[in-house]
């Protein structure tokens, strides 16, 4: 469960998700994650590098192998959502 817990925590996903298009220096991330701070972005790829999911590598931030392969675990999760929330905002609407 230490997977959950750190893909729980702010910004964890976002950054996964912006680093799965290829490699991103600190500050091209910060900007594609609109309003993370700069100590909390730091924080986030210090953890997910001593996990083994992003490395900092010669073009910057990237995703490990391990890094592409939750990626593709993800992405099933991120299409359901998409439909989860369009159901719920039909069900506002209703």
């Amino acid at each position: 469960m230490v997977l959950f817990d750190l893909l729980g925590r702010r910004w964890a996903l976002g950054i996964i998700w912006n680093l799965s298009t290829g490699p991103q220096s600190f500050r091209a991330l910060q900007s594609n994650c609109d309003s993370v701070s700069p100590t909390v972005l730091n924080t986030r790829l210090k953890e997910l590098r001593e996990c083994g999911i992003v490395r900092n590598g010669e073009n910057g931030y990237e995703l490990t192998e391990e890094g592409e392969d939750l990626f593709t675990y993800l992405q099933p999760l991120g299409h359901w959502s998409q439909t989860w929330s369009h159901a719920a905002k039909l069900k506002e609407v209703q």
